[in-house]
């Protein structure tokens, strides 16, 4: 008999034994998520059944609603909270969260802009037709290609990060007769109290320039006539609930912002995005609306004290636009039971992916939750942890669970809050297809990012012979012969 014992040592303190093991908790799935009257799971008005039959499985599915909803709503936070204070906010939409053309598309729709981070996502968003202007350009290492296109295309702000690029940068935009707007990276050194390798501005990592580095090369940016400098850039981490250490950021990046206008106008300060959203029912992110004010006042009392007008204000949500609009479908292949003996039982449901199309778990520990799709179970919850088809045994998708202790091969999986990092960070390990990503709105879905099949995979083997040949692409003289 598996256990559900609330004393269990298997599960984490903060997991509850749900009085009912289908239900969708609020604020982790999308708005339109719910059970039909026979219990199958519907998103976006369409039943999961009809998704796996159309699409198969594993399966992202994306609610173009909740997407949208959630622009909205955080550009309106942020320009209603900048106007609080007599100034302006730009939203900018993180594209490493999750980018194709049709997000791109649905994000510019609500009035955001779009940040990119490697010449695949510009190339991205600009094939989804989003304004060069309305664009930043991230990145450590911004190859020379990269940043020539930036400024062929007329990218609207190209983010600096290092003294290399500053001179690389220069010379680009000066041999192409054109001058490049830039902001400066800074680590304002607040460390994000979040996993460390989320944490994106404390002094030992490879982002930006410490603050006291900063004003030299300022100095060297304003000394370049390639190149216009329109303010700073900061930030502090990812999958942050409270205000705390944005307020706190604001405040030292308003002392350089203050210091660094005495030698030329600085009309914007960026303090990046990394607003964090419920994986679990016992994940409580603070409200988009509360964040906003409580880091505009911030940044307003820093300038009141110091006798300067706010800045511009920018900000970068990736997660929090598209991370709840996200379903990852599955189906059940095996389930087992495993004794740890005086520990107690746990049981580990299989599915038909994995940490190919959800590296979370494997990279940060990541939790999140799941619920049987297809049907509403009918046995008491019992622990479960959903592993994927890898050969790892850290292949986890959902850690720690409370599943319907009736959860049988052939059921559909749903685990939610995937929109944001799970596409974007799949892989081919094991050589396994990356899945669709499927679109939903209004009883409709349409894939917008086609799956990949195993002939895709086998396509780019250089060893195989090119159909209606012998000979292998690649193949040297003398080799292939017995």
């Amino acid at each position: 008999m598996l256990s559900a014992s609330p004393d269990d040592a298997l599960a984490p303190a903060w997991l509850e034994i749900p009085a009912d093991p289908n239900g969708l908790a609020p604020g982790v799935w999308p708005a339109s998520a719910h059970r039909d009257a026979d219990g199958e799971l519907e998103l976006g008005g369409v039943g999961v059944a009809e998704l796996r039959a159309r699409f198969g499985t594993p399966l992202y599915v994306l609610d173009e609603a909740e997407v949208r909803a959630h622009a909205a709503r955080i550009r309106s936070a942020f320009h209603d909270a900048a106007a609080a204070h007599g100034t302006k906010a730009r939203v900018y939409y993180a594209g490493k969260a999750f980018l194709s053309t049709e997000v791109a598309r649905w994000v510019t729709q609500e009035g955001l802009r779009v940040d990119v981070c490697s010449g695949g996502e510009l190339e991205i968003a600009l094939a989804a037709g989003v304004k060069p202007s309305r664009i930043g350009f991230h990145g450590n290492n911004k190859s020379v290609a990269e940043l020539e296109r930036a400024v062929a295309v007329g990218v609207g702000t190209i983010i600096l990060d290092s003294a290399i690029e500053i001179e690389r940068l220069g010379a680009i935009a000066e041999r192409r007769g054109a001058v490049q707007r830039v902001l400066l990276r800074v680590n304002s050194g607040v460390h994000a109290e979040t996993h460390d390798f989320l944490a994106t501005a404390h002094e030992d990592q490879k982002f930006g320039t410490p603050l006291e580095a900063a004003p030299a090369l300022v100095e060297r940016i304003r000394e370049i006539p390639s190149l216009k400098l329109r303010g700073l850039h900061c930030h502090i981490g990812s999958q942050i609930f409270g205000s705390r250490g944005f307020a706190e950021s604001a405040s030292r990046m308003i002392e350089l912002h203050a210091a660094l206008r005495e030698g030329g106008e600085l009309p914007m300060l960026n303090l990046g995005g990394g607003f964090g959203i419920a994986y679990t029912s016992a994940d409580d992110p603070t409200p988009i609306e509360e964040l906003a004010d409580s880091i505009v006042d911030a940044v307003a009392r820093e300038c009141e004290v110091r006798g300067i007008p706010i800045p511009i204000l920018a900000f970068e949500p990736g997660r929090a636009v598209v991370g709840q609009a996200g379903v990852t479908l599955y189906e059940v292949g095996t389930t087992k039971e495993v004794s740890l003996g005086d520990r107690g039982e746990r049981l580990y449901v299989s599915v038909d992916g994995g940490m190919s199309d959800n590296a979370r778990p494997a990279l940060y520990g990541s939790q999140y939750s799941a619920r049987i799709a297809s049907r509403e179970g009918t046995g008491a919850p019992v622990l479960a942890r959903v592993v994927g088809s890898h050969c790892e045994s850290g292949d986890v998708v959902v850690d720690h669970e409370y599943l319907p202790s009736d959860v049988t091969p052939g059921d559909l999986l749903a685990v939610p809050a995937t929109g944001a990092y799970c596409h974007a960070l799949s892989s081919n390990y094991n050589h396994t297809p990356r899945p669709a990503v499927v679109a939903v709105r209004d009883g409709q879905a349409r894939v917008i990012v086609r799956g990949e099949t195993l002939a895709d995979l086998l396509s780019r083997d250089a060893g195989i012979a090119a159909p209606g040949t012998s000979e292998r692409t690649g193949a040297r003289t003398g080799e292939g012969e017995a």
